[in-house]
């Protein structure tokens, strides 16, 4: 049975082991303060995301119009780039970096830029 916080916004001992195993994934050869940094960092994130899902459960109670709510929570947490474009965000710096990568660059540019952006 998982263990349920006191309080609505402290984390249960199951959410916080699985903070802690992220950060350890993230940070496998950290010290004890790094570890601890991501920890505060996913924890942050999680309070955030319960804040805005109470904001947003309140709105929705008031008779806000679906779309709204829906482009709230779309602002305030708007998606990461896709893998596609953060290649080619890399690939802007290695270009920038390297005057001769020339041919090479511009063939893998051309090949992700066919690429769906998923």
């Amino acid at each position: 049975m998982t263990e349920q916080p006191i309080h609505p916004m402290q984390p249960s001992a199951e959410q916080f082991g699985e903070w802690l195993a992220e950060a350890r994934r993230q940070w496998p050869g950290g010290q004890p303060g790094d570890i601890a940094g991501i920890v505060a960092r996913l924890a942050y994130a999680a309070g955030a995301d319960a804040e805005l899902e109470a904001c947003i459960r309140h709105l929705d109670s008031k008779g806000h119009h679906p779309t709204t709510l829906d482009c709230l929570r779309a602002a305030r947490r708007p998606k990461p780039p896709s893998l596609k474009q953060q290649a080619l965000k890399a690939l802007d710096a290695i270009e920038g970096d390297f005057n001769t990568v020339g041919d090479r660059a511009e063939t893998i540019r051309r090949a992700l830029e066919l690429l769906p952006d998923d």
